[in-house]
């Protein structure tokens, strides 16, 4: 069994590697004995995160890279071939939500601005696509590979105020599903293609819709969220290891193609 979820000197590269979320997921495959790449444009926070993976004994080096210029991707493929060989796994974590997108008693729909929208679709979904047009390419030449892309529950249940965050993660998830079948067909069977779709977690993204910025108590939204998550809490970021390491191993061997709601709950309750 341990063989089987076993992702040890696999070369994994984890884009937004300097989040809440990707940054929990690069320590975690770091400390799982994998080869990790820790890709952000934020190169100081990508570098925290390595710095911890290294100190714990495993192997990653900090990258910077802005998952939106294919330069970048490109020069950042570059140094992780050389530094620790052929990438195996690519996590596209790159993402968010901006507030200047998001509707608000002082923001309406009508009013949203277009290039606040632009940014958040292009942040998710072409942040999703970039990366693995450049790593992919590489998996393509091996023959294998695992790409696993970081939807949203919003992708499932579109939810109220964030127009554009909703679309986008909607279209990561179709993404993943048409690449999926397109690599299978085209390229390799044994390329497989999944996402994940967390719940609710407090991040530097969503902190500012779920709790008060002065008093740090949650917002109505934010009760509202907890009273409609059947395990009543929001999750913490070791709640999405379980699944990221069945997904990444040879234990989701014949699984491709699928998003996999961790979220507590949240999609399969009614409010009733």
């Amino acid at each position: 069994m341990k063989n089987l979820f076993d992702v040890s000197d696999k070369v994994i590269v984890v884009t937004g590697g300097g989040g809440v979320l990707c940054g929990a997921m690069a320590e975690y495959l770091g400390a799982a004995g994998a080869k990790t790449a820790v890709l952000d444009l934020n190169l100081a926070a990508a570098g925290k995160i390595a710095d911890g993976i290294k100190a714990g004994g495993g192997r990653a080096i900090a990258v910077e890279c802005n998952v939106l210029d294919k330069k970048s991707i490109t020069a950042a493929e570059k140094v992780v071939t050389a530094e620790l060989g052929d990438i195996d796994i690519l996590i596209n974590g790159a993402g968010g939500n901006k507030k200047e997108a998001t509707t608000s008693p002082d923001m309406s729909f009508f009013d949203l601005p277009s290039e606040a929208i632009r940014f958040v679709f292009d942040l998710n979904f072409l942040g999703t696509l970039l990366p693995t047009q450049v790593f992919g390419r590489r998996m393509v030449e091996s023959g294998e590979g695992v790409i696993l892309n970081v939807s949203s529950m919003n992708a499932f249940r579109p939810l109220t105020k964030i127009a554009a965050y909703s679309a986008a993660k909607a279209a990561v998830s179709n993404f993943t599903q048409w690449l999926a079948v397109h690599v299978c067909q085209n390229y390799s069977k044994d390329i497989r293609v999944n996402a994940i779709a967390p719940g609710f977690f407090l991040t530097e993204q969503n902190r500012f819709l779920l709790t008060d910025e002065t008093t740090g108590e949650l917002t109505n939204r934010g009760r509202t969220i907890i009273e409609h998550t059947p395990m009543g809490r929001f999750g913490k970021a070791e709640d999405l290891m379980g699944t990221v390491a069945w997904l990444l191993s040879d234990a989701a061997k014949f699984v491709t193609g699928v998003v996999v709601p961790v979220d507590g709950g949240f999609c399969a309750f009614s409010g009733v």
